[in-house]
């Protein structure tokens, strides 16, 4: 049984508070950094996301230092996914194509 492939990126660039991404299949999607942000892949925010939240704490100092997430640079890793460097001075999370395709889409 044959995998689908999935579409490849043909463009990517900043679009007002977002990331807009143009694939080979003719499809655009657009993603909002915050989106990109909350979800990262790395081991540590999976890791954070999976603690029971806190009631009492709204934002982390690190949130509250930065503002609204924003990159400051992303880099491809391969051909396979990208990795963004968030003014948070976060830089660990390597966002697979896939990923970037679906959180466009949702």
């Amino acid at each position: 049984m044959a995998v689908p492939s999935i579409p490849s990126p043909t463009a990517l660039r900043r679009e007002g508070d977002g990331l807009r991404i143009d694939w080979s299949d003719g499809v655009s999607t657009f993603v909002s950094w915050q989106t990109l942000r909350n979800n990262c892949p790395c081991a540590t925010c999976n890791e954070e996301r999976a603690k029971p939240p806190n009631p009492f704490q709204v934002l982390s100092a690190a949130e509250v230092a930065a503002g609204a997430p924003a990159p400051l640079a992303m880099r491809p890793v391969g051909h396979y996914a990208y990795q963004i460097a968030w003014n948070d001075r976060h830089d660990s999370g390597i966002y697979p194509i896939e990923t970037l395709r679906k959180l466009g889409e949702s």
